[in-house]
């Protein structure tokens, strides 16, 4: 039976359509339809996982509000075409914007204003290397394209390109929705993700790593991250090992290179053009962290402070070693012992408690700076290897780094210091990753762009604003450029003054000219189509397009946006009874 495009659209992101099988995950091979992501010891690998349920992303897990359900879904073929012979946007968003690379810094040529991407679906390439709901995607890129959008983020997963044997890469879906970016006109963020797809908060999909990397993770349980009882963390390869052939003679990094190298190989007709960014994944959910947060099996629940990720063999040689080389080999043979579960919170526990608490000693500053530098080191490396490879390629490189923002009032900030920040209340912990970032000429990627302080848990200690505060004060000092993502589903229109307040970077009252260099929305889902939510949507990018000299109330803009809503109402109300007969 055939679909219309509102139901098309409403397939997006894996919702259930009873006309249409499609998901990455239902796709998949047996081994696809299970994860291996934690186990106790035993022989057995892979474990299942649960549907986590509603789509929330996969950084800040803190409740999201409850997003607007129901309503119908817009014909936005006919829509986006509509739109764009609207008045509102004939005017305002035909302008592209032009980008060239230089110094380490996005510069827009003189244009001030902070573009706007949208987050593809997780399972936007399925298993048989197609686009999956392809004519959903074509309506709603199309739609995208019509409110402004600069681009669209997408993940390019490991797991499905080099599945099946080392150095056999299967770009196909890839190449298709590259394409489909490319002919509306839309520049494309890549993510080079290295890790498993399924376990984080917001993985609505499965999408292991490579069969024989897995295979070799089998063989040598030790090249996953462990923590203190031994439980093992499959979602992506431990760092402990980045500089030995343990992947069937090659390096970790040596992997991660040859995949990039083979992407830019691929699609070096795109790049500078259509591809705009590389994105480098660098650890779980893509981002610079250890996986101290696993919601898997319900290890982790917020907010919990989470667990150290060192007791891999590999992991401790280099404890051993570096102890031994501080000159206190006693403290090399194991990581904290007294840090609390991943449940506990800072003053549960004798390590993170604010008064005598280890984190504050001696030993603590020792394995504190060698666990974030292990982290520090393994980004350089990988940066390294990616400025090489997209070197005069006219792209960008980013890195995306976790807003890790419970417990922040706390004087040991635990949850950072298990995530690998070295961030407490006397020590700035991403002021060195931005300096990191600025030796190569790298964007700082910043999630939770989205949060009010006082929406979260206030036992908690939560308090995003201030951690987003800090880490703009450090890219300001590093001189290195930052862009924002929301970490969880928002369409109000309070979220989104929120992302236009943290995109300006009016830090400490400083009025310089200062912006994000790029904000990415998650995320292309059937909520964001809703009439009301669409509406929001087109006048948040235009506000954002617009730039923080520009002042203009959101809700004017609104007003502007809601001849939007007045053309498309007719082709909705049509859509709904085309769809009931």
């Amino acid at each position: 039976m055939a679909m219309s495009l509102s139901h098309q659209i409403g397939a997006i992101s894996g919702t259930p359509v009873a006309a249409e099988v499609g998901g990455v995950s239902s796709e998949g091979p047996a081994s696809a339809s299970v994860s291996a992501l934690w186990r106790t010891p035993g022989p057995n690998l892979r474990v299942s996982v649960q549907n986590p349920g509603p789509e929330i992303d996969r950084v800040s897990p803190s409740p999201p509000l409850s997003p607007v359900r129901g309503g119908m879904r817009a014909d936005l073929t006919v829509a986006a075409q509509a739109l764009m012979d609207s008045p509102f946007t004939t005017e305002e968003y035909s302008r592209e914007r032009e980008y060239h690379v230089g110094g380490g810094a996005l510069e827009k040529e003189g244009k001030k204003g902070v573009p706007v991407y949208v987050m593809m679906p997780l399972d936007s390439v399925t298993w048989n290397h197609t686009v999956n709901r392809k004519k959903a995607m074509n309506a709603s890129l199309q739609a995208l394209k019509s409110a402004g959008v600069e681009g669209i983020m997408m993940d390019v997963w490991w797991g499905l390109v080099e599945r099946e044997a080392p150095g056999e890469y299967n770009w196909g879906g890839y190449a298709e929705l590259l394409e489909m970016a490319k002919k509306h006109g839309l520049k494309v963020q890549a993510v080079m993700s290295f890790h498993q797809c399924g376990g984080n908060v917001g993985d609505s999909c499965t999408i292991p790593l490579p069969k024989w990397a897995v295979d070799e993770i089998e063989k040598d349980p030790d090249l996953a991250y462990t923590d203190q009882w031994g439980r093992r963390n499959y979602e992506y390869i431990s760092l402990g090992c980045d500089t030995l052939p343990v992947l069937k003679g090659r390096t970790p990094v040596q992997c991660y290179s040859d995949f990039m190298q083979a992407f830019r190989d691929n699609f070096e007709h795109l790049l500078g053009d259509t591809i705009v960014e590389i994105q480098v994944g660098m650890g779980p959910a893509g981002e610079l962290r250890y996986p101290s947060y696993p919601e898997q099996n319900g290890t982790w629940k917020f907010p919990g402070i989470g667990a150290f990720q060192c007791y891999d063999k590999y992991m401790l040689s280099s404890l051993k070693a570096a102890a031994e080389a501080y000159g206190k080999p006693e403290w090399g043979s194991t990581g904290p012992t007294d840090a609390g579960h991943y449940n506990n919170w800072p003053e549960d526990t004798n390590f993170f408690r604010k008064e005598g608490g280890g984190w504050n000693t001696q030993y603590g500053e020792f394995f504190l700076s060698w666990y974030s530098q292990m982290l520090l080191d393994h980004g350089e490396r990988i940066l390294q290897s990616a400025k090489s490879i997209f070197e005069n390629k006219g792209v960008k490189i980013s890195v995306k780094i976790a807003g890790i923002h419970w417990h922040y009032g706390t004087r040991s900030h635990a949850p950072e210091l298990t995530a690998g920040y070295y961030n407490t209340r006397f020590r700035d912990g991403y002021l060195p990753i931005a300096q990191m970032l600025a030796r190569h000429g790298a964007i700082f990627n910043f999630t939770c762009i989205e949060m009010r302080d006082h929406e979260q848990p206030q036992d908690a200690l939560c308090a995003p604003e201030k951690l987003v505060k800090q880490v703009a004060l450090a890219t300001r000092e590093a001189k290195v450029p930052l862009a924002g993502e929301n970490a969880l589903p928002r369409y109000d229109d309070y979220a989104h003054e929120q992302i236009l307040q943290a995109s300006a970077l009016n830090v400490d009252g400083d009025a310089d000219e200062r912006e994000m260099c790029a904000f990415t929305y998650l995320r292309m889902n059937p909520d964001l189509f809703q009439p009301d939510n669409w509406r929001r949507f087109v006048a948040f990018v235009k506000k954002m397009r617009e730039g923080k000299d520009v002042h203009r109330c959101l809700e004017q803009v609104e007003r502007e946006a809601e001849h939007f809503v007045h053309v498309t109402q007719p082709l909705v109300q049509e859509a709904a009874v085309a769809l009931s007969h």
